[in-house]
């Protein structure tokens, strides 16, 4: 097995490729779809930094929300994302049944999913510098 260069360090070097090399190189609608995939693999990168973490947190709170709480989650990532999809297909049943319309547990919906939103948003999104995500 390789430990070097890693995935994100194979990602990075593309990222750089892409962005000192073949954009500046570029003229036109080329360079833009040079740009849009420099950001791709700057969003694959993240991902693969944050998968983990998101996954783990996902599977915590729906736990906590389902009532499951103790349950190991399943090593494999595949299974992991089927269980979590499990979890939410519940989630959703009990939405969909009015659980949530009022109370605590809404209370805690609400927070999960919006815990979740930005998990996802913070892949999708490139990295602020911290004057930007402290604000005013």
């Amino acid at each position: 097995m390789n430990d070097r260069p890693s995935a994100s360090e194979l990602l990075a070097a593309v990222e750089r490729f892409l962005e000192e090399a073949v954009v500046p190189a570029l003229d036109g609608p080329v360079r833009f779809h040079a740009r849009v995939a420099a950001n791709v693999v700057r969003i694959v990168a993240r991902e693969i930094e944050t998968d983990e973490e998101h996954l783990a947190r996902e599977w915590d709170g729906l736990s906590v929300l389902l009532g499951a709480e103790g349950e190991e989650p399943p090593r494999d990532r595949a299974a992991l994302r089927e269980s979590i999809l499990a979890r939410n297909e519940e989630l959703s049943r009990r939405i969909r049944a009015g659980d949530a319309d009022t109370g605590a547990w809404r209370r805690a919906v609400l927070e999960h999913l919006s815990r979740t939103a930005a998990d996802r948003l913070d892949v999708s999104q490139p990295p602020r510098p911290a004057r930007e995500r402290e604000g005013p």
